[in-house]
């Protein structure tokens, strides 16, 4: 977990009642968004890469099945916390992005700051450069209620308004790419919204809550503990 002060509500990834399954949160100290939305560059020559790098290795040793992290931004990180944790990681809902891509067809990505996820992020993932091609980026205004509140970690979240913001930057998304069905929300503060994108765009809406890697990691763990005898 980024540092953050800001409310979650359910559906917020950085909720645990939005997983479903027992959630056991660390706050990585002192890393807050705006530390996060950042290059692939900055992200590793920063204090980033080391601080996420020594949290997985703190959740491995608390036993846990599967591990993710509360901001898309942190793509770029995949491969290096996936080494250090030797267990399941998945750091962010764009870890999706290149099966979707193999389908053939346009993919929207709806992200708190389009002006910071650039190819880096993507490429990090194993995208080619023809596939970025095909990637739709849409990001939310600088100074509406969502941003100001996340990357301004602010104690306050207009959600409803936020939820507006959040529709109205996934319809402009739609008005420009008629041809992308499906929607990755790159921000992990976004799916309490999903359902409301659903209606107003017919989007199949995506998110970490999707990953398959972290639905089979849960799922393995889940039979064992099922299997386990009792004492």
């Amino acid at each position: 977990m980024l540092d953050t002060r800001f409310p979650r509500p359910m559906g917020d990834l950085g909720n645990p009642a939005s997983w479903g399954v027992p959630t056991e949160l660390l706050v990585v100290q002192g890393i807050g968004p705006a530390d996060a939305v950042q290059s692939a560059q900055q992200l590793r020559q920063g204090p980033v890469l080391r601080a996420f790098c020594e949290a997985v290795v703190e959740l491995k040793r608390r036993g846990v099945a599967a591990i993710t992290t509360s901001c898309g931004f942190l793509a770029p990180l995949q491969r290096d916390l996936q080494r250090a944790a030797s267990i399941r990681a998945v750091t962010s809902s764009l870890t999706l992005l290149p099966s979707l891509l193999a389908e053939g067809l346009p993919v929207g990505v709806l992200t708190i700051n389009s002006q910071r996820l650039g190819a880096d992020h993507f490429l990090a993932l194993g995208i080619s450069h023809a596939q970025l091609g095909r990637l739709v980026v849409e990001g939310m205004p600088a100074g509406g209620r969502f941003s100001r509140s996340i990357l301004g970690n602010r104690k306050d979240l207009d959600i409803e308004g936020a939820g507006d913001e959040v529709v109205a930057a996934a319809l402009r998304l739609k008005a420009r790419a008629p041809a992308v069905r499906t929607l990755v929300l790159e921000c992990t503060n976004m799916p309490p919204y999903a359902q409301r994108i659903r209606q107003a765009t017919g989007f199949r809406v995506l998110s970490l809550l999707d990953s398959p890697l972290l639905r089979a990691a849960l799922a393995v763990d889940q039979l064992a503990a099922c299997r386990a005898p009792i004492a």
